[in-house]
């Protein structure tokens, strides 16, 4: 797997949403619960509507960790949910793939697929950073970080982490800083 980075600049943030919304809203959606959620892409996808539909908070049992999370839905990401789920079934997948399986049931996309859209979205906006499905979860920690006054503490529970500087470097904190550093040693 290849390391890749959060989104750190807000405007590029903005260019990825607006074109994902422009392009599909599905692929829209599937960004929105990424920046906003913290999941990984593997908790997303399996996301059905009854999931979130006149919910205030996702609960999730992540796979990786076999633990449940419950993460609160903000406003932003609750209003793009209520336009997009208007008139789906609760047992619809919110990120579903036009292919079915062979007994013809509908299916979520798959995380090569998220890999993808995200990729391609990137290259439309002129993105040069690297990206995966992970920068998604990244993102979230990287602007909680910034928005919480750099509560490291916080956001390793949220993420599951057990040590400060696995979280900082996960989110690109360290290396930023080290960065800082580097550019600004002899002045």
């Amino acid at each position: 797997m290849r390391f890749v980075q959060p989104i750190k600049d807000k405007e590029q943030l903005q260019e990825f949403a607006d074109y994902l919304y422009a392009k599909n809203e599905r692929d829209y959606i599937m960004f929105m619960l990424g920046v906003n959620l913290g999941l990984r892409v593997s908790d997303i996808l399996p996301l059905r509507v009854r999931d979130v539909r006149n919910k205030d908070s996702v609960k999730v049992f992540e796979e990786k960790t076999g633990k449940f999370n419950q993460v609160v839905i903000n406003y932003e990401l609750k209003k793009a949910l209520e336009h997009y789920i208007k008139g789906m079934k609760d047992n619809e997948y919110l990120i579903k793939s036009r292919k079915r399986t062979k007994t013809g049931k509908q299916q979520p996309i798959d995380r090569v697929q998220a890999y993808r859209i995200l990729k391609q979205a990137a290259k439309a906006i002129g993105y040069t950073g690297d990206i995966g499905t992970h920068s998604l979860r990244k993102t979230f920690g990287y602007r909680f970080y910034q928005k919480s006054n750099q509560d490291v503490g916080a956001l390793m529970r949220i993420f599951n982490h057990d040590d400060q500087t696995i979280t900082l470097r996960y989110i690109g904190i360290e290396q930023e800083q080290v960065d800082n550093i580097i550019m600004h040693l002899h002045k």
